[in-house]
């Protein structure tokens, strides 16, 4: 066990230095820890992401805000006793496990669902919201899954919604983009009659164009954890941060904060 704790070590301080030859700026780099270490630090560390409206997303004014935000706001709390020792790490889709495995930060917050094959490679938390694959369209005349035979539906290439969709909604025609802007577009131009995405997402285009309406029945349900690093040395900190979950589920701060942001 203390030899794979230094292999870890190891390849945190290979890739920090990587980072530091890169970047050629030391004060950016700041390395993920155990319990302890991050208390010793002052300092938590989260990825997060900062386009994803409603779970973490930037605000007119440029800040961070978001239910996932919060979320890392009130562990530092739990940590530190204040919001403010907190460093929030914006984070492409493709680097939210890597950071953690890697160790730029502590912990990964940003829309990542669990699943067994990530499991392999990092550990979770106790889920704080559940997700799942919805559909939204502009078009008045669907308004459940039966009225899209036939038709087209956007989908981010590569997701594993498109199992989902194959197996619910065979016979629609499914059309890949590699981005949920280009989706967008699409979906404007009526080149596709609609967009399967996660609901969470779509929820907050809702918010931005009132042409959207979201078909009522989600077609699967995902749980969205807390990512951290595996290991022995990380059992603290993530015992804090199921605690610390299950504490707010019973007292009700996380659901009112999901219905504070129109998750529900």
């Amino acid at each position: 066990m203390k030899n794979k704790a230094k292999s870890n070590r190891f390849k945190s301080l290979f890739f920090a230095l990587s980072l530091i030859v890169s970047t050629g700026n030391w004060q950016t780099i700041a390395q993920a820890g155990t319990l302890k270490e991050i208390q010793q630090r002052k300092k938590l560390i989260v990825a997060v992401k900062d386009n994803v409206p409603l779970l973490g997303f930037r605000d007119e004014a440029g800040n961070l805000q978001g239910l996932e935000i919060d979320i890392a706001r009130k562990l530092a709390t739990e940590i530190f006793g204040n919001n403010d020792s907190i460093q929030l790490l914006p984070v492409a889709n493709q680097d939210r496990l890597k950071v953690a495995i890697e160790g730029t930060a502590d912990l990964t917050i940003a829309r990542v669902t669990i699943t067994a094959t990530r499991s392999r490679v990092v550990d979770f938390s106790r889920y704080y919201y559940l997700d799942g694959t919805a559909i939204i369209t502009k078009q008045a005349n669907i308004t459940k899954n039966s009225d899209l035979v036939g038709k087209k539906i956007a989908i981010l290439n590569n997701s594993t919604t498109i199992g989902t969709l194959q197996y619910i909604i065979p016979q629609a025609k499914l059309v890949g983009v590699n981005s949920y802007q280009q989706a967008q577009e699409l979906l404007r131009t009526g080149k596709v009659s609609a967009v399967a995405a996660d609901r969470s997402l779509l929820i907050g285009w809702l918010k931005t164009d009132a042409s959207y309406h979201l078909l009522p029945d989600k077609l699967s349900t995902e749980a969205l954890g807390i990512v951290m690093p595996k290991g022995f040395p990380y059992d603290p900190l993530r015992q804090l941060v199921d605690r610390s979950l299950a504490s707010w589920q019973a007292d009700g701060w996380l659901q009112q904060r999901i219905q504070y942001w129109g998750l529900k």
